[in-house]
């Protein structure tokens, strides 16, 4: 617990350095802290961007619900800010506690939300992360047409693709 003349940075900087050391639990009570006390200064952004810090820590936990929670609504708030990125990002956390929570379809919805949202921030590499996500998900649920159709939606948007990437386009692009 930090003191009350400590900063939100310092409280968000001994947070970070939690989590690098794998330390998940403690990274989540002081990304929400960290969240508190941006809250507390006003700075509505900030508090939402650490509660999701707090679901990726609570996710590598095996935590779900308690992820989903901690991001609950924080993609409103960067939308009403025109933050796209990190709105992709909001959502794509709270579609990955909802695969976690085996809630498939929802999850679905909500990738396909985050990339949405990543691609208006032109994040084509934030994108395809996303996009291979929910190239998964649609296999596993044998969706098999949708799974290519994302695969390469995800991949159209890379800048500077690698090898495999590379590759998967003239596979999907060549012989479709």
């Amino acid at each position: 617990m930090m003191t009350s003349t400590t900063s939100p940075q310092e409280i968000v900087d001994q947070a970070k350095r939690t989590y690098q050391e794998g330390n998940y639990l403690q990274a989540a009570r002081e990304f929400a802290e960290a969240a508190s006390a941006f809250a507390t200064a006003g700075d509505a952004l900030m508090s939402a961007e650490m509660k999701n810090n707090q679901s990726v820590a609570l996710l590598l936990l095996g935590e779900a619900q308690a992820a989903l929670d901690a991001a609950d609504g924080t993609d409103k708030l960067f939308a009403g800010a025109e933050d796209f990125r990190r709105q992709g990002m909001a959502l794509a956390n709270q579609a990955s506690a909802l695969q976690g929570l085996k809630r498939l379809k929802d999850s679905t919805e909500y990738y396909i939300r985050a990339g949405a949202a990543l691609e208006k921030a032109s994040e084509g590499d934030l994108r395809a992360d996303i996009m291979q996500q929910l190239t998964m998900l649609y296999l596993r649920r044998l969706k098999i047409y949708d799974a290519i159709i994302a695969l390469q939606s995800g991949l159209a948007g890379v800048k500077n693709p690698d090898r495999k990437q590379r590759l998967m386009k003239k596979i999907l692009f060549v012989h479709l």
